[in-house]
């Protein structure tokens, strides 16, 4: 997989957030996002996930050197972002069951427990997610951002709300992310920043 960013901005309104963006990733690499809050992390998360469109520039990304619709970008990346909105009064099992159909058209069923066990929610599945806690609310997006396998992974914020063990998790998932594909981090947090081998400020 590749991600190119080319001379990416953003306005909002009048005010500027993003000015010339660029940057390229293949195959196994991570990279980071820093700036002060407010300066437009996030926004770029969204920008490289489709969730945004530039004000000018682009973002390309290419499989086996064939450049992939937007369209079907979706199919190839995951996010985790405090802005990922879950139904809550529906279980955990219901809302990853609905992400999966919509994903790939299918459920499958010991790949979510799995990766349930693994994020230590094993048994609570079945449990409306407004009973949960931030923190297991936090696992929950892990979950849905790995069910796919995605060749590039978005993570905004990526402790927010975990204790010491959710983080650790979190930063093994970023380590067995960039053994083999692409892993884009927006932190601020100094353990974060030295999980990327290449970083983009913002300001």
């Amino acid at each position: 997989m590749k991600l190119v960013a080319r001379d990416i901005e953003k306005k909002f309104n009048r005010r500027r957030v993003l000015t010339r963006i660029n940057f390229e990733l293949e195959g196994a690499a991570s990279l980071v996002i820093t700036g002060i809050n407010g300066a437009g992390k996030t926004t770029l998360i969204k920008i490289l996930s489709g969730l945004l469109s530039p004000t000018s520039g682009e973002v390309s990304y290419y499989l086996d050197n064939t450049a992939i619709p937007r369209e079907q970008v979706y199919r190839h990346i995951g996010l985790v972002g405090p802005y990922l909105q879950l139904y809550r009064d529906l279980t955990a099992w219901e809302n990853l069951a609905f992400f999966a159909k919509a994903r790939t058209g299918g459920v499958d069923r010991q790949r979510i427990l799995a990766l349930l066990e693994r994020f230590g929610l094993k048994g609570r599945q079945m449990d409306p997610l407004k009973s949960y806690s931030s923190g297991m609310l936090q696992r929950v997006k892990y979950v849905m951002a790995l069910y796919d396998q995605p060749r590039v992974l978005f993570l905004d914020e990526p402790t927010s709300n975990l204790d010491e063990a959710g983080k650790q998790l979190v930063y093994e998932v970023v380590q067995a992310q960039k053994r083999d594909h692409i892993v884009i981090i927006a932190t601020n947090e100094p353990e974060e920043i030295r999980l990327a081998e290449k970083r983009v400020d913002v300001a």
